[in-house]
């Protein structure tokens, strides 16, 4: 039987997989976690779709706790919030290296 703890752990985890489910967000999110940081322009430049487009797929994973956030001046800087997030990148793609800083 699960209990309370385990459930809401569970529930956690579940939703940022869903969030993860999209390729534009499963891009980001991979390119955060091998580059370490980014603003949106970089990224809608690297998935070739629209500002708002991509703002929105931002929006999500901040929401699920994926991704913060950086203001320096007028610009945002994001990146992997999670430590756990970086481990199941690193498990998603084994293949690829992540860039040291």
């Amino acid at each position: 039987m699960i209990e309370n703890k385990d459930l809401k752990e569970l529930q956690d985890m579940a939703e940022v997989l869903k969030a993860l489910a999209h390729p534009a967000r499963l891009c980001i999110a991979r390119g955060l976690w091998r580059n370490g940081s980014c603003n949106v322009t970089h990224m809608q430049n690297c998935l070739e779709a629209p500002q708002s487009t991509v703002s929105q797929h931002v929006g999500k994973l901040r929401q699920a706790g994926i991704i913060e956030g950086q203001r320096k001046g007028l610009e945002i800087t994001y990146s992997i919030k999670d430590k756990r997030i970086e481990k199941l990148l690193s498990c998603l793609f084994a293949t690829e290296e992540k860039q040291e800083e």
